[in-house]
């Protein structure tokens, strides 16, 4: 991620230091499995290699394996992912057609694990990461085996005060360029001229004119809501269905026995907290709203399973005792009041028929002079490719207004 991040940056005299700061974290996290087994992955090799040992003989053998193989990968596809796609043609490129012995499409994550790792609860230790792109590891493409090694490889790191500090740095970088920011000012529709993006129209009724309409809100959403039916060609709202995300299950039902993730980052960052208190984050994967669960009436039982869980599998025993405040936010709220299409956070899938040439694009082809950037976009969602997308759409506008670009 810092690499992103370094690249955002480099566009203003500052470094990227000078507005946020990043503590790297080690161990990387914790796991724990239901046979009691608890691993904790970090960057220290001799330390790597007793927990494996101790957990299963010869397993370390296989995770040097992973190591140097992935490296290969991941020098093969990331700058894959930091070019547009735009047409067929994109793909003999010399970048796409270096990659292919490496991508691993035609297998599953879980599968593509199986070359390093033969017990399955290991394999699950290096692609639960899947859950970052709102996938099942044995219906992900092989290809994101790439997810868990940039952690091993690189670390993982907490932005200091929060994640929110990014948005306020990159705000910093648009505000130092002479940008304007205008907040809480809802966009109801975007203005064409025939098949032309030429502005957008607020909820007060203001219209905003453009050189360049560039649309950031979730993809799904904006199709339905901020573009006229009648102008969609190829997003009708039809397609929007039936290509997003289905669910983690395919089965449209909460599980009784969900697998979660928490974290504590007050541990690692004593401002997210009144001293002595801590900031307790819990992400539980659930079905979109295609599945028509009445969040208004499971939302109580489904948070008091979660915190049962919490309690008696996550070690943080006695918890409700020491609840001082509580938010719970499910898909019908990140529907109705984030407007993310169906409460898909995760956005469209990262399936092969819905990447690079098949996911839209960043220079949208439904309209001239539109652009896209966001986690339903090339080339994906997770942080560090959403500030990839925005990235490759400033270097497209670039390119467009006559500035020469390298997109190696």
């Amino acid at each position: 991620m810092t690499d992103v991040l370094q690249d955002i940056f480099s566009a203003t005299s500052r470094r990227m230091e000078d507005y946020i700061q990043l503590i790297e974290i080690d161990p990387l996290y914790r796991l724990r499995f239901d046979n009691g087994v608890e691993f904790l992955p970090t960057k220290d090799a001799d330390s790597m290699k007793k927990q494996m040992e101790n957990w299963i003989v010869g397993s370390f053998k296989g995770y040097e394996k992973y190591l140097k193989c992935e490296k290969k990968k991941y020098d093969a596809i990331i700058p894959c992912l930091r070019a547009p796609y735009h047409s067929w043609m994109s793909y003999f490129s010399l970048r796409i057609l270096r990659s292919i012995p490496r991508l691993d499409a035609h297998i599953s994550l879980f599968s593509q694990l199986g070359r390093y790792f033969k017990d399955p609860d290991m394999r699950v230790a290096f692609c639960f990461q899947a859950k970052y792109l709102g996938m099942s590891p044995w219906q992900c493409p092989g290809i994101f085996s790439i997810l868990s090694f940039i952690e091993h490889q690189g670390g993982v790191f907490h932005v200091k005060g929060g994640m929110n500090r990014l948005s306020q740095a990159m705000a910093k970088v648009i505000e130092e360029d002479k940008g304007m920011i205008h907040l809480s000012t809802p966009v109801e529709k975007i203005i064409f001229e025939n098949r032309k993006a030429t502005g957008a129209q607020l909820a007060n009724g203001e219209i905003i004119k453009g050189d360049h309409v560039i649309i950031n809100a979730d993809f799904a959403y904006a199709m339905d809501q901020l573009v006229d039916e009648g102008r969609r060609r190829k997003y009708t709202r039809e397609k929007l269905h039936k290509g997003n995300v289905d669910d983690i299950s395919r089965f449209y039902r909460l599980s009784e026995d969900p697998s979660f993730y928490i974290q504590n980052a007050s541990i690692t960052d004593d401002a997210l907290a009144p001293p002595g208190k801590s900031a307790l984050y819990v992400l539980v994967p659930t079905p979109n709203n295609k599945s028509g669960i009445d969040w208004k009436k499971r939302k109580e039982s489904f948070k008091e399973l979660i915190l049962n869980l919490v309690e008696e599998k996550g070690g943080l025993k006695d918890l409700r005792n020491h609840i001082e405040v509580m938010k719970v936010v499910t898909p019908l709220d990140w529907e109705k009041g984030e407007n993310v299409f169906l409460g898909a956070t995760f956005n469209l899938a990262h399936s092969i028929d819905q990447m690079l040439i098949f996911r839209p694009h960043n220079r949208f082809e439904e309209f001239d002079n539109c652009y896209l950037v966001g986690g339903g976009i090339h080339p994906g969602s997770g942080l560090p490719t959403i500030y990839e997308s925005g990235n490759i759409t400033a270097k497209l506008i670039m390119e467009r207004d006559g500035v020469k670009v390298n997109w190696s």
